[in-house]
């Protein structure tokens, strides 16, 4: 049963005396001190002191007592909102006696998922190494609430737009070190010019190098979407578990993704390209004559088969690293998509795709002749190799995937 009591508590405290009155003095020579609490005078006045409550909960293991007390409300009304709240998260089925904090859950979390493909785990880091330790690791589990969620964001967004007027001073740094250095490989004549202007270029370069120094990237709308899908991964587990009540990331309101729309290369977007630089799109597609015309340019390409095989089959990068012959069937005109090699933090693994990416590749005829030429260069380069290995020779190295994968 719900049935909260409310006090008025200060910090006011009083020497300790013995029973004739003389106070006990501690080791460094000062009087011991108490504090009254309930029963200090002043609490008759108004303003002193603040309100606290307590209520009891159902008893724990071997009815071992459990009380909820919480306290420095300014009124007492405030007091009775909080347990209120309190209390619901209870019913809730929330931890509210635990001192624990949300950095501890976030480190024990991420330490109880050990299914996790490598590059999901590299992911939840860096969520929360990046963000979410920084910003909410400090609270405690019970006082967690939206407003720190969305103070969080806030704060992200106050960073973003302090990182987007670092960018811009750095790229007015680059391009006054890039005229400078213009300005002295042009200078000519007297000596004295060309130092002057080499002196200038390296002020300017030494200004920009320090200017770069703590450059870091924009949190964009997206990354900020895949932060809050961890954080509801985490508080969704926290409830089943019965150490959060709200899943409150699922109350936050973020900027919308505004994902590039794909544009195809018309002959007047590749001449509006050539004569600015700047695509129409993040995202452009070719033409089929435009692949043709690639095709034909990469024709004497070593690994022509492979990106003939990713223009036509669509493999992934990583699945096209880790194919092996024995997942190539060429007389059955089929390969298998079993493996894949991924990236985290610029270093390769091999990791088996989700389960829903495994599948069966049909061959075409003209991908399928590719690759048996690909298995018989393959073959007569480890020929090669081995008879000049055998005379003592130097043998050329090998890239890593290529020792690993056979086909392209």
């Amino acid at each position: 049963m719900f049935d909260p009591s409310y006090q008025r508590r200060c910090a006011c405290q009083e020497p300790i005396v013995e029973d004739d009155g003389t106070p006990i003095i501690d080791a460094d020579g000062a009087p011991k001190m108490r504090k009254l609490g309930a029963s200090c005078p002043k609490l008759t006045q108004k303003g002193h002191g603040t309100w606290y409550f307590y209520f009891e909960l159902e008893a724990g293991e071997g009815g071992k007592r459990r009380r909820v007390r919480r306290g420095g409300f300014a009124t007492k009304d405030e007091a009775k909102a909080k347990s209120a709240e309190v209390y619901r998260d209870v019913i809730g089925g929330a931890d509210v006696l635990s001192n624990t904090t949300v950095g501890e859950d976030l480190t024990a979390w991420l330490k109880r998922k050990r299914r996790l493909a490598r590059t999901t785990r590299h992911g939840y880091e860096e969520h929360i190494n990046l963000y979410l330790e920084p910003h909410l690791g400090h609270i405690k589990r019970r006082d967690l609430r939206l407003r720190h969620v969305e103070a969080m964001y806030d704060a992200i967004e106050r960073e973003n737009a302090e990182r987007l007027l670092h960018h811009a001073k750095v790229v007015e740094l680059k391009e006054a070190r890039d005229a400078a250095y213009t300005a002295w490989v042009r200078t000519a004549g007297k000596k004295t010019a060309r130092r002057l202007t080499r002196r200038l270029y390296l002020e300017a370069n030494a200004a920009f190098r320090e200017g770069s120094k703590g450059k870091r990237k924009i949190t964009s709308a997206a990354t900020m979407h895949r932060i809050n899908a961890t954080l509801s991964s985490f508080l969704g587990a926290g409830i089943k578990r019965g150490e959060y009540a709200t899943n409150w990331s699922a109350m936050v309101e973020l900027p919308a993704v505004k994902r590039p729309k794909a544009l195809v290369w018309t002959p007047e977007r590749v001449e509006e390209w050539k004569r600015t630089g700047q695509k129409p799109s993040p995202v452009m597609v070719w033409t089929p004559e435009q692949t043709g015309q690639f095709l034909d340019f990469i024709c004497d390409d070593r690994l022509y088969g492979m990106w003939h095989g990713f223009i036509f089959r669509g493999p992934r990068r990583g699945e096209m690293a880790a194919l092996p012959w024995t997942e190539v069937s060429l007389s059955g005109s089929w390969f298998r998509i079993s493996a894949q090699v991924v990236e985290v933090a610029y270093r390769l693994y091999d990791e088996a795709p989700k389960q829903d990416s495994v599948r069966t590749v049909t061959l075409d005829s003209l991908t399928r002749d590719h690759w048996q030429g690909w298995q018989t260069t393959q073959a007569n380069e480890r020929e090669q190799w081995s008879g000049e290995a055998a005379l003592g020779g130097e043998q050329p190295s090998m890239d890593a995937r290529e020792r690993r994968t056979a086909a392209p």
